[in-house]
């Protein structure tokens, strides 16, 4: 194999399917990256087993083939080189040289044949849409991903997809996040996404809100395409909680209010708290305002801001940490907060609209 290409094409695309590589693994080909060259091509590959994330550049082919070298190592040496034209070649005993300019690596490279072979998934294009709507919906609801692993399903994201609506859901037992948008699908499947899966995705989405995301999906896998690069993945089995149950419904105190007056005074009541010492927020609300207090051995806080309250005063502890990745999330200058006692999940949700659905659990006093 020999080839030409611009540095700047073969570091991103090399910094792109490393995302799907494993660091350290008793496979070498693991923690490589397959280049196949071919036509007017490079086409690379990053495979963990699990996820999958191939890109394809143009590139000066002078001799076809195939090799699997250390993502690592490659992406290092890449990224060092001066800017302009990279050449790989590749001896017939595998010694690989790698030249930028006057810089010139040599190293081992591995067999194509060592890498494993990508699994021909079967998912047939589910729905299109827009690069900023789906950008939108997966960081609105990533934060509450859950990372406990004895509970599988819920270490991904729920997609539920209609003809005419895609739901996303993420909990983890003390929160949840539903985010909704009318989109046009080409069948009705409910699938659990790895959390890790959609984490990379967001780093490879183009920046172009209006570039189209193509997803297929199936029962096994899913496959979405974005900005020249094709990832797939294994999907998560298990049953995922039916969300739509433990949602309250009405409420006995609504508020509404600024969401940057809350985090704010948050952030401030959150100085004496740390992780030995993570006592709950005991926040009122009550007639025109609310009153964030906190208590710890390091000192105590009393803080309050203007709110519009209706119905019942009530008092609730939150975790800050569980409350203030809500109200970020929200990305909206006002929120409304409807309780239903002390001791029920609170619903967060924007002032107007209907652009998201946050559940926060209450903590329980002490003394309660």
């Amino acid at each position: 194999m020999k080839i030409i290409c611009d540095k700047t094409l073969l570091s991103a695309a090399i910094d792109g399917v490393s995302r799907a590589v494993t660091p350290r693994s008793t496979t070498p080909a693991l923690e490589g990256i397959l280049l196949k060259a071919e036509g007017f091509s490079l086409t690379l590959t990053g495979y963990d087993m699990e996820l999958g994330i191939v890109t394809t550049i143009e590139a000066n082919v002078q001799e076809a083939g195939d090799i699997v070298l250390n993502a690592k190592l490659l992406n290092d040496m890449v990224r060092r080189m001066p800017a302009g034209q990279i050449s790989i070649a590749v001896a017939d005993n595998g010694k690989t040289t790698i030249q930028g300019g006057v810089a010139q690596f040599e190293i081992q490279s591995m067999p194509a044949s060592d890498f494993p072979q990508l699994p021909n998934t079967g998912a047939e294009d589910t729905l299109t849409m827009k690069t900023g709507v789906f950008r939108e919906m997966i960081e609105r609801t990533l934060y509450a991903v859950s990372q406990d692993e004895k509970r599988p399903a819920h270490t991904g994201e729920l997609f539920e997809i209609q003809p005419d609506l895609l739901t996303v859901v993420a909990l983890d037992g003390f929160r949840l996040a539903i985010v909704e948008r009318s989109v046009q699908a080409n069948k009705d499947i409910r699938i659990i996404v790895p959390g890790k899966t959609m984490n990379e995705v967001l780093r490879l989405l183009a920046n172009d809100d209006e570039a189209d995301v193509h997803i297929g999906a199936n029962r096994r896998y899913i496959v979405i395409r974005t900005a020249g690069y094709i990832i797939m993945s294994r999907l998560i089995e298990g049953e995922f909680l039916n969300y739509r149950n433990v949602i309250p419904e009405g409420w006995r105190t609504q508020v509404t209010l600024d969401t940057k007056d809350f985090i704010e005074t948050i952030e401030r009541a959150s100085l004496i708290i740390t992780e030995r010492l993570k006592n709950p927020l005991r926040i009122t609300f009550t007639e025109g305002k609310v009153i964030v207090r906190c208590q710890t051995s390091l000192g105590r806080v009393v803080d309050e801001f203007a709110a519009a309250c209706e119905g019942d005063e009530v008092e609730i502890g939150f975790n800050n940490r569980y409350l203030l990745d809500a109200l970020r999330n929200a990305r909206c200058e006002q929120v409304k907060i409807q309780l239903s006692g002390p001791l029920s999940p609170v619903k967060i949700l924007p002032a107007e609209g209907e652009d998201f659905l946050y559940l926060v659990l209450p903590v329980r006093f002490r003394n309660d």
